[in-house]
């Protein structure tokens, strides 16, 4: 079994060797056996089911939500001369029956299937009539109900093991914590299987979460900075921030396309096929986008706005870097973003067990956000995994202060005691700063006790202290009075001076810190690569991207480019040595690349 992975890992997909568990999850899907894998995106996934689809007889059938994977998947193993196809609602009738006539005389290796399809009377009985090879559940933390990305759909894949019991069944899965691992066991009914847990570090994505003052000037001085010419993907919540957002930035010269439902089909399809197939695209989008999209060179992913948990940011974020270049994850973050996220739960109509599960999800995810220690060694603590300071996040990089907050606190506290518990940071601020404004007048709150205690300390200092009073528990959001800042019990011992709280302080960057920053995201080696060559073969993807209407990474990813500029084959022979290259592939486009090779160096 071992040789005939390794010989399919080769000869098809042009890698010499395994990672990680990849050998062990691919031998044990192989001969039979059940599993639950757990890798970050990025991390080769994929193999895990599509080598065992190539070792077992019949055709192994894949359940993915998302359109734009299977489309990518189907692309990607056509070009490696593999029998793949998929079922969705982008075909028409007649594309569907002849993808059903392929599947049963046998001439389909790997079919992907949207669950909402798998669950219908006409594709079970399809099934029944052939020999599935194995079941691949893809995006598997969708069948957690109080997870990021719940799908209803998944909770009726238990039918595969009921119907199919003698089939094996993989479950994979960039993002689940403890508790969601134990959910997708129990409702995918696979108490027998093994469970493989990789790593869920992703070395080289640089974590950055800064305070938002302006966030989409910040958000552009990011890109200028750190990635002018590169992908990119900005996230915001609402459809309306995206237009606007996407709109801004290519008023300053950007390529920002928008993304969300609120378009036509046709525009939304533009504009994820420019992304996947030009450079330097930056897609401002919600949350859906970017889901199943196998383009390797996003090379950073900001929020304007804070997720709803860490399973969601760490997913997001896990969408840039997956060639395993250097990439960037920064957010902006402020109190409204709180306030916001809140609001949402608070008008779920979800269970109050539901509401409860969705803040103490919101409360892990602003505890990463205002964390003075490693980002990354507290993102793995959420999943259970231990790690080090990593050396490559901003609070490595940039170390914050820690700061004796208790006096700003009770001072702080007072001023929402003192105003009623009626007004939310901004009008507070004002009062604690002693602004004479319209509102505070009327209000009287000049005449407090509170009023102008806080006239030393700028603006910038006081949003973050109440923004860190809500992140610490000792004061809420209350919606019903609009966004009002309230004391809960945890103020008391706080204001009654028995308790101390020390809150988090940036601290400007040195140049020391900026030279480490720049050192330890180092992208692709281009080390004693042809430069002119490297154009020149990208020139060459992108035509043939073009001509075929497929993404270039599907043709041949960067790496694989760079180490074509760097060794300069003269035989098609050679070109089975270099990673990206199977036999499909060598036999598909050596020639014309021996030749392009050849020709430049003449």
């Amino acid at each position: 079994m071992r040789d005939d992975a390794l010989r399919v890992l080769k000869d098809v997909f042009g890698h010499a060797a395994f990672r990680g568990a990849q050998r062990e999850i691919v031998e044990h899907v192989a001969g039979g056996g059940d599993a639950l894998v757990l890798m970050p995106t990025g991390g080769g996934k994929s193999l895990c089911y599509q080598v065992p689809a190539l070792l077992r007889p019949g055709t192994a059938v894949v359940v993915s939500p998302l359109i734009a994977l299977m489309q990518d998947q189907v692309a990607a193993l056509t070009q490696l001369g593999v029998r793949a196809a998929f079922l969705n609602s982008t075909l028409d009738l007649e594309q569907v029956r002849e993808v059903e006539r392929s599947l049963l005389d046998g001439s389909l290796d790997l079919l992907y299937v949207a669950p909402e399809r798998l669950n219908t009377p006409r594709c079970l009985d399809l099934l029944s009539h052939i020999r599935p090879a194995l079941f691949a559940i893809d995006e598997a933390h969708c069948v957690a109900q109080w997870g990021h990305d719940f799908r209803p759909e998944y909770l009726q894949l238990s039918v595969l093991h009921e119907r199919f019991p003698d089939v094996p069944r993989i479950a994979l899965t960039a993002t689940a914590d403890p508790a969601t691992r134990a959910e997708i066991i129990e409702r995918l009914a696979l108490q027998d299987s093994r469970v493989f847990v990789s790593s869920f570090d992703r070395p080289n994505i640089r974590y950055t979460i800064v305070d938002k003052d302006d966030a989409r000037k910040q958000l552009l001085r990011f890109i200028r900075n750190e990635h002018p010419d590169d992908a990119g993907i900005v996230y915001c919540l609402s459809r309306k921030k995206v237009d606007e957002t996407a709109e801004w930035l290519a008023a300053q010269g950007l390529r920002a396309l928008p993304y969300h439902a609120g378009m036509d089909a046709p525009t939304r399809a533009a504009h994820q096929a420019r992304f996947q197939r030009e450079d330097s695209v930056i897609v401002v989008a919600t949350i859906a986008f970017g889901m199943g999209i196998d383009k390797p060179d996003v090379r950073f992913v900001a929020h304007l706005d804070l997720p709803r948990s860490i399973e969601g940011y760490y997913q997001e974020t896990g969408r840039a870097g997956r060639d395993g270049a250097a990439a960037d994850a920064w957010m902006a973050y402020g109190l409204a973003d709180v306030v916001q996220q809140r609001r949402f739960i608070d008008q779920s109509e979800g269970s109050e067990a539901f509401r409860r599960v969705s803040s103490s999800k919101l409360d892990a995810l602003l505890g990463l956000c205002e964390t003075a220690q490693c980002r990354r060694v507290h993102l793995l603590a959420y999943f259970g995994e231990q790690g080090e300071p990593c050396g490559n996040c901003d609070n490595c990089l940039n170390p914050p202060e820690t700061w004796d907050a208790t006096v700003a606190s009770q001072k702080s506290l007072s001023a929402i005691y003192r105003t009623g518990n009626r007004f939310g940071a901004t009008h507070l601020i004002d009062v604690l700063r002693g602004k004479d404004t319209e509102r505070i007048r009327q209000w009287g709150h000049d005449k407090l006790s509170v009023y102008g205690i806080g006239k030393a300390e700028d603006e910038h200092l006081w949003r973050s202290v109440f923004r860190q009073l809500v992140a610490l528990g000792l004061a809420r959001v209350d919606h019903e009075s609009f966004g009002a800042l309230v004391l809960t019990e945890a103020a008391r011992p706080v204001l009654r001076g028995e308790q101390k709280v020390m809150m988090r302080r940036i601290v400007e960057r040195t140049k020391d810190s900026a030279v480490r920053r720049t050192r330890s995201a180092a992208p692709l080696s281009l080390e004693g690569v042809d430069a002119g060559l490297l154009a020149a073969l990208k020139a060459w993807r992108l035509e043939e991207a073009r001509t075929q209407s497929v993404p270039a990474y599907v043709i041949l990813h960067d790496s694989t480019l760079v180490e074509l500029a760097r060794s300069c084959p003269t035989e098609t022979d050679e070109l089975a040595d270099i990673a990206g290259f199977g036999s499909r592939k060598v036999e598909r486009y050596g020639d014309a690349l021996i030749e392009l090779i050849s020709g430049f160096r003449s």
